[in-house]
């Protein structure tokens, strides 16, 4: 069973039991538009995302995923994507950065290995799935950058050099729209407000 732990429009659904891993996540959830994840054996199951956060995410490959791919320095990918690390079994982040020379990770349809960003869309229903539960998760894997994308404020939380046992990040800041964000080791920039220029519906 499962029981709700946020409100609409975005669900997140979480089990009551910790016995979920990749196995079983082949094996026992539907293809059904939703997501699903695993961390620390508990499964989240998440809704489908507003036009304004698929946009935003749309946004972040055109203006940073594409461009490091053309330079041949990075590989991109959006969700839906399996990432399996430690204590993520697997997770679907909104967007994923992998170095070139990190691309032994790619393999077998899914990522396996710590990529070297992964940036998250803020859903205003479920909040603390991307800013507790993943934020801990992700530091705890050594993911060296993490972005938190917060569309209400249209500011980008950025969290940077992880500690496993504290179980997150030592140094965040936070981009407002005016600012400029660059992935660390990476020749690409992007301005915050370009992120959520355009959209034709900006619901969050």
């Amino acid at each position: 069973r499962m029981t709700a732990t946020a409100a609409p429009p975005t669900i997140t659904l979480r089990s009551l039991d910790a016995g979920w891993d990749y196995a079983r996540w082949e094996r026992e959830l539907p293809d059904d538009g939703n997501r699903y994840e695993i961390i620390d054996g508990v499964l989240y199951m998440t809704t489908a995302p507003s036009n304004f956060h698929q946009w935003i995410i749309r946004r972040m490959d055109r203006f940073v995923g594409i461009p490091l791919e053309d330079q041949g320095l990075a590989y991109a990918f959006t969700a839906p994507i399996g990432l399996l690390m430690p204590g993520c079994d697997p997770v679907q982040p909104d967007f994923v950065l992998v170095r070139h020379e990190n691309a032994g990770i790619i393999a077998d349809r899914r990522i396996r290995g710590v990529p070297d960003l992964i940036a998250e869309v803020l859903s205003p229903g479920n909040p603390e799935q991307d800013t507790e539960i993943k934020r801990r998760a992700y530091a705890r894997a050594g993911l060296p950058e993490y972005w938190i994308v917060r569309p209400a404020t249209r500011d980008v939380l950025v969290c940077r050099t992880p500690d496993a046992a504290l179980g997150d990040y030592a140094a965040t800041q936070i981009l407002g729209a005016e600012e400029t964000l660059r992935p660390l080791h990476f020749l690409a920039a992007v301005q915050v407000a370009d992120l959520f220029a355009g959209a034709p519906d900006t619901t969050v």
